[in-house]
């Protein structure tokens, strides 16, 4: 009885890694791939309540429209907007991002994009540094001294 256990136990074993192979193996090869120009966005350094207003560039390079189901920025500070039609083979388009820049300091941030792709989901970076204000003229003047 146990000869015939082991075997049996192999066989299936192999039968279902075989089957997981051929399922990835069987990826639509038609499916969209969104390629983007660049995956980081760097504002650089910028002045407090600046334009937070910046767009990743991509192209579909697939064979199938690709259709953005999802576009989620990391925090509420970060908004991302994509497109809500879907982008046929060979065409481009842009997720625009707005960072809240009323927030001083440096920042790293991300954009996760989740559409029917074949390379879905994506993740996109943006960082850079807000400046504080500067100080006013007035700010730099002390209040006179009334003396009594």
């Amino acid at each position: 009885m146990k000869k015939f256990i082991l075997p049996i136990v192999m066989f299936l074993s192999l039968t279902l890694a075989g089957n997981m192979q051929a399922q990835s193996a069987s990826a639509n090869p038609n499916a969209p791939v969104i390629n983007f120009q660049k995956d980081t966005i760097d504002y650089g350094t910028i002045p407090h309540n600046a334009d937070g207003y910046r767009a990743f560039a991509f192209k579909n390079t697939g064979k199938e429209p690709l259709i953005i189901s999802e576009t989620h920025g990391s925090c509420g500070c970060t908004v991302p907007t994509a497109p809500k039609e879907p982008i046929q083979p060979g065409a481009s388009a842009e997720i625009k991002v707005h960072y809240a820049t009323d927030r001083i300091g440096q920042f790293i941030k991300t954009v996760t994009v989740t559409s029917n792709a074949a390379n879905s989901p994506k993740i996109l970076v943006i960082k850079g540094n807000v400046l504080p204000d500067a100080p006013t003229a007035n700010a730099d003047k002390a209040a006179p001294a009334t003396g009594k």
